[in-house]
């Protein structure tokens, strides 16, 4: 009787090592499917950030374009008030010496009604 009492538990003791192979067996494969799936997600989020990426370059040669632009209109803005300036002064010069001539002309009347009585 303890001999197949010894052989029942070598074969319990088999059969308890072939159950844990398999568990352990299943938990790396269960890993390895969990990894596999990390290793798809990253690649996809690597897809995604470099699209970004290129979009984000892609802005900033944007911007930069829009900045130069703005900086050539402003020097043509203030090149076009500097003119509209000079001729604003220069169209005040002009009537100004005109209702100057035209005093002087005034006073020139004037003066030469009063020498004449």
């Amino acid at each position: 009787m303890g001999k197949m009492l010894m052989a029942k538990c070598r074969t319990l003791q088999e059969e308890n090592e072939e159950i844990g192979m398999m568990a352990s067996e299943g938990k790396i494969h269960e890993l390895g499917l969990k990894l596999n799936l990390q290793k798809s997600q990253n690649l996809e989020l690597r897809r995604e950030i470099q699209g970004l990426l290129e979009y984000m370059e892609m802005l900033n040669e944007g911007v930069e374009k829009s900045h130069e632009m703005v900086h050539t209109l402003k020097k043509h803005l203030e090149e076009k008030e500097n003119e509209i300036k000079k001729l604003t002064e220069g169209k005040k010069q002009k009537v100004g010496g005109k209702d100057d001539k035209k005093t002087n002309d005034s006073v020139n009347v004037v003066d030469g009604a009063k020498g004449s009585r």
